[in-house]
């Protein structure tokens, strides 16, 4: 694919990527993709990720069902940072929030600004 040429991957083979919901422009969540990830992501037009932290590639929902629907792709001026615009099954953040960035620095505190859209003890049992 010739988009893939033009992805520059750091050292250790990934490029961020910045989940936007596609109807209201809420930044839902972000995550790191490798070459396998964004070519996947890329047939399939569900996002697939690279777990940093368990080093694995993963589905976003293969476990909640809360996937994500491809609906447009824009990489930034220097290639190394993908934007998708995404339409989000349920939520994106696994703590129950339907964005990963529920929580706003205000008055030298975190202040909760989203609500829970799901119970993710029942989901992740």
């Amino acid at each position: 694919m010739e988009i893939l040429d033009k992805i520059k991957f750091d050292n250790n083979g990934l490029v961020p990527a910045v989940m936007q919901d596609y109807e209201n422009g809420d930044v839902l969540m972000v995550a790191y993709m490798n070459r396998t990830a964004l070519e996947t992501t890329l047939e399939t037009g569900k996002a697939h990720f690279w777990s940093r932290s368990r080093r694995k590639f993963w589905m976003k929902g293969e476990t909640s069902g809360h996937t994500q629907e491809i609906k447009e792709l824009f990489i930034d001026c220097d290639g190394d940072c993908l934007l998708f615009k995404v339409r989000q099954n349920v939520a994106a953040c696994h703590t129950g929030y339907r964005t990963c960035f529920y929580r706003k620095w205000e008055n030298s505190r975190l202040v909760e600004t989203g609500r829970k859209v799901f119970d993710e003890k029942e989901v992740y049992k």
